[in-house]
């Protein structure tokens, strides 16, 4: 047979290659401080596979291809696996996987096969030892010859039987499985550890190493870690199943977790759809996976095909698409939301991650970017999971260009130069231009025109878009600056639509002094507080010129609504907007505050009123606001404090807690009365 002879280039590639892989191997295998992404990673091994295959004579024993892993760590004792512990081989698309099918049935000289399904779970492999059915050893897998002696954290996880279930027990046994961390574990390992300003774990996997490797068990018995085992090794005195699928259902009556989504299939199409339904289901899953594994079920077959010096050959691991990629940050730009609140972007160097081409990941917020360090410049690693915005996960301090420098939030906004106020302890930094702001125009116009605010029927999501977009409306003042051929231009609309929109502009003209205010959008400022602060000031006048120590006298209002209110009503440009409002129609009431505080002019005065059931002559609106008219208060449970209960049709459970805490009741027409005495 002909055998190429590789060229020098060949040969220096290889050597990089195995360099390469062996750094990546014991950076992601021992120091739980991943490189590269694992995508990129398997790639670097596929291309390291080719070209040893092209070549076998530089094969040498020593060769990332020859081995699973890397060495254990020096901390803990080392294990000899009385059977290895092997590598699988990858395939990342469905001609690979047919060919691996193909090559099977040929071996075998059978026309259909049958293969046991699992989900591959993104973890860490484990050797378990049994002797008599009591747990005397586990082990990581290591390079699958030596693991490292780890059973005192094993005995931690709760999900690993320390004796077995059944009369059928071996006298020795091995058990593989893969230990994990679920996802709402991994989330709140790194919230807790963002707290004590520690570094976070980059994934599931990662976080699972890393507490598996504690020298203090007691640190790992507070990881929740779980397991789910798939094999069996060495067996002694015992019976051994005849196929994989046997070899689950063994597993599970010994006590031992397994997969629920493990299942036979009897032809590679068969496999395909389970593959793919399992990546529908992969975001969902409290686990990660990074993949589906394939394994002959037949135990005869597994035996007959035998093994390379890595991997089986009656298995092999489907890579679903990566949610890892590692990218180079090409800037980093602030971006203003719809409510203000600021946000740093990363933009990238596009990459492929989960097959989207990512070009932006979120930051979060300043003082995530400083825990994390990220620079422009910097090499990173981003995860996409499911539908969720990529984010960058850490950062690969090897690749950072030594002219690089630290990330900081700009002092005023980059969209309306607006002052920047900072929040929650400095987490969040928003935009105080309020009304004023071009990037807060569509959510502010929005809320301005709402229901509960100026209720201006009409002016939905398309024509606010439009409105501004053609630069129409800034702001809410320019609300009352409309025409009916201003509006008769914009698409969808016609002069009879026009027209119906500019008469409802017109009647909001007409509102009061609580609507107002919460048509302003003030920070924290939702309808009830908007009530409060009309009802105990009467004036916008002095609401303007009040400050945070007269506004906390109010029972309701705390300092952090006092210096949001305080806050906007210190922009120049929403005390601009606001005269524009005044200035373009928009009026209300003023009240004398000595008159409205006369009793005889709030007859409910801190009288608490509740609705239960449906009124049939007004809205529980409606009926609200003329309580609130009177002095009086609606709250939506019922307590010992509560002076009417009023009762529509169908009420519900209110109405016995009423009669139980013997709460005075009220049908609607003597509801009505009392609004008309």
């Amino acid at each position: 047979m002909f055998m190429p002879t590789p060229c020098d280039w060949d040969k220096r590639h290889i050597k990089e290659l195995r360099h390469l892989i062996n750094e990546y191997g014991y950076a992601y295998y021992v120091l739980d401080q991943p490189l590269i992404a694992d995508f990129e990673y398997d790639q670097l091994f596929k291309e390291l596979e080719d070209l040893e295959r092209k070549y076998p004579a530089l094969i040498t024993p020593e060769s990332p291809t020859q081995r699973v892993g890397a060495a254990p760590l020096k901390a803990f004792a080392k294990v000899q696996h009385k059977i290895p512990l092997r590598s699988l081989n990858n395939a990342f698309d469905r001609n690979e996987l047919e060919r691996f099918d193909q090559r099977i049935k040929e071996q075998l000289e059978l026309s259909e096969i049958c293969y046991i399904a699992e989900p591959k779970l993104d973890g860490l492999a484990v050797n378990l030892c049994y002797q008599g059915g009591i747990l005397i050893q586990g082990a990581t897998r290591g390079d699958g010859q030596v693991g490292e002696d780890i059973t005192h954290n094993i005995r931690t996880i709760p999900t690993i039987p320390l004796q077995l279930r059944g009369e059928n027990v071996p006298k020795f046994l091995e058990v593989r499985g893969e230990v994990y961390m679920p996802k709402t574990a991994f989330y709140q390992l790194n919230q807790e550890g963002k707290l004590k300003g520690e570094r976070s774990f980059v994934n599931p996997r990662n976080a699972a190493a890393g507490s598996l490797r504690q020298l203090d068990s007691k640190i790992t018995a507070a990881r929740s870690l779980a397991i789910f085992c798939y094999g069996i090794g060495e067996i002694e005195q015992g019976k051994i199943p005849i196929s994989q699928y046997r070899v689950l259902i063994q597993l599970k009556e010994w006590g031992f977790p397994v997969s629920p989504y493990s299942q036979l299939v009897c032809d590679i199409s068969a496999c395909w759809t389970y593959l793919e339904k399992l990546l529908g289901l992969r975001s969902q899953l409290p686990y990660e996976i990074d993949g589906v594994v394939l394994k002959v079920d037949d135990l005869t077959q597994q035996n007959n095909l035998g093994f390379t010096a890595r991997a089986p050959r009656w298995a092999i691991a489907y890579k679903f698409p990566a949610q890892e990629a590692s990218t180079q940050v090409l800037a980093i730009e602030v971006q203003v939301g719809r409510t203000g609140i600021l946000t740093p972007v990363a933009r990238l160097d596009p990459v492929s991650v989960g097959g989207v081409v990512v070009r932006n990941a979120t930051l979060h917020n300043e003082s995530e970017v400083q825990r994390k360090d990220i620079r422009v410049g910097d090499k990173v690693l981003i995860r996409r999971a499911g539908d969720v915005i990529p984010e960058v996960i850490s950062v690969i301090l090897e690749y950072r260009p030594e002219n690089s420098t630290p990330f900081a939030m700009p002092q005023c906004c980059p969209a309306c130069n607006s002052e920047i106020i900072k929040e929650q302890q400095g987490t969040i930094a928003r935009c105080s231009g309020g009304l004023y702001c071009p990037a807060q125009q569509k959510g502010t116009i929005r809320h301005f025109v709402s229901r509960k605010a100026m209720n201006i029927l009409g002016l939905g999501e398309k024509i606010t878009n439009q409105l501004i977009e053609l630069g129409l409306v800034k702001n809410p003042s320019d609300l009352y600056q409309l025409t009916i051929e201003k509006l008769s231009a914009l698409e969808g609309i016609g002069e009879k639509l026009a027209t119906r929109i500019v008469d409802r502009i017109e009647k909001s003209k007409e509102t009061t002094l609580s609507r107002f205010l919460y048509a302003l959008g003030i920070r924290e400022v939702g309808e009830t507080t908007a009530q409060l602060l009309a009802k105990e000031f009467r004036s916008l006048t002095a609401l303007m010129i009040s400050d945070e120590e007269q506004l906390q006298k109010i029972p309701e209002i705390g300092p952090v609504v006092a210096s949001h209110i305080v806050g906007f009503f210190c922009q120049n440009h929403n005390r601009e907007v606001i005269y524009k409002l005044q200035g373009g129609g928009v009026f209300w009431v003023e009240v004398d505050i000595n008159k409205e505080r006369n009793p005889n002019h709030l007859p409910l005065l801190r009288q608490i009123f509740v609705f239960t059931g449906t009124l049939s002559t007004m809205t529980r609106n409606q009926a609200k606001e003329k309580i609130q008219t009177l002095g009086g208060r609606v709250n939506n449970h019922v307590s010992s404090k509560t002076n009417y209960v009023v009762v529509g049709t169908q009420p519900g459970s209110t109405l016995n807690k009423a009669k139980e805490l013997r709460v005075a009741i009220l049908d609607e027409s003597q509801f009505q009365g009392l609004l008309e005495q």
